[in-house]
């Protein structure tokens, strides 16, 4: 894919997770905090602080996110954004990374 395409389909993911986490927020799921930098989102979770990072490597055509529990990488892989290292995918992932941080039943789309 080249560097347009990716920092396209970046762009959209990273906005599919802002809009998602807006919507959790308007809805009393979660009490959430979104903010965007270029190609970094920042989610903060109000209760406790803490927050979950995720951000495009252009170079690397990767999306990289930071959680309490560790660092991770997704390459994409057939349609879908998939760990470099275990195999899950990116907003399963996000889905159980928001729960734990912001103790809440959390389902990214």
């Amino acid at each position: 894919m080249s560097e347009k395409e990716f920092l396209d389909l970046a762009e959209t993911t990273l906005n599919t997770i802002e809009e998602a986490m807006d919507r959790l927020n308007d809805e009393d799921v979660i009490d959430v905090e979104c903010k965007r930098s270029g190609n970094v989102l920042e989610i903060e979770f109000i209760d406790n602080g803490s927050k979950i990072i995720v951000n495009s490597q252009a170079p690397m055509q990767e999306l990289w996110v930071a959680a309490k529990s560790g660092g991770f990488h997704y390459k994409r892989v057939d349609g879908a954004w998939i760990n470099t290292r275990d195999g899950s995918e990116l907003f399963a992932a996000l889905s159980e990374l928001a729960s734990a941080q912001g103790g809440a039943r959390v389902t990214l789309v």
